[in-house]
């Protein structure tokens, strides 16, 4: 069972979340906040596995929520699924940043956020290869964006590193990184595993952004 809190200050968008989640055998809705600073009281009361999070909340926005779930011990496990109008919302690489494991849109189908439910709250990324690349792409390139390496600094990894680092940017899978490098899945996942480990990354999605930034990945056609 998926424990879910939802996050989202407009009610009939929580009620309608609510029902749909609901619906689903496998997932239960432990908790609704209007606010940012209410999700983060939940997300530790309500002992939620997942929080979809809306960007724009009152008293907290749904960024310094994600921010304060991810930095908190006790919520090691609670993963973050951000919630935003549009796909071009430049808040969503700050989300990343912060903690959130993926994005979705708003007008999203109600069976593709069922299973982005299910993909965050298993461990994955929910990074869609082309948008997210695009997205992360447009913003990092802003003269305001920081450059630099990930926490750690690149330096820390071996070529080999490297180059799944590069897959995980573009948006593949353990599957697709080893299907690419000629390694089996489960050498695909540890390297993966120990990049994570060596830069101090909460997810996949952290990868992604880290490698960016550090002009790992050049961003085709400038964004």
């Amino acid at each position: 069972m998926i424990r879910v809190l939802l996050a989202d200050d407009q009610t009939l968008v929580r009620a309608a979340f609510a029902m749909l989640v609901g619906s689903d055998p496998e997932m239960e809705v432990v908790g609704e906040a209007a606010t940012g600073l209410e999700a983060v009281a939940l997300a530790r009361s309500a002992r939620a596995d997942l929080v979809v999070m809306d960007i724009r909340m009152p008293e907290l926005d749904g960024i310094e929520a994600t921010r304060r779930i991810a930095a908190d011990e006790d919520l090691a496990g609670v993963k973050v699924l951000v919630l935003t109008t549009y796909d071009t919302d430049d808040h969503i690489v700050e989300a990343l940043r912060a903690g959130a494991s993926g994005f979705l849109v708003k007008d999203t189908r109600p069976a593709d956020l069922l299973a982005a439910i299910r993909t965050v709250a298993a461990g994955d990324s929910l990074l869609s290869p082309g948008p997210t690349a695009r997205l992360i792409a447009r913003v990092l390139s802003a003269p305001s964006a920081p450059t630099g390496p990930g926490p750690a600094g690149l330096g820390v990894l071996s070529e080999r590193e490297c180059q799944v680092l590069a897959l995980v940017a573009r948006g593949l899978n353990n599957t697709g990184i080893a299907e690419s490098l000629g390694l089996s899945p489960l050498t695909a996942k540890t390297h993966v595993s120990r990049i994570m480990g060596k830069l101090g990354a909460r997810d996949r999605a952290q990868l992604v952004i880290a490698a960016y930034e550090s002009g790992l990945v050049v961003p085709a056609g400038g964004g």
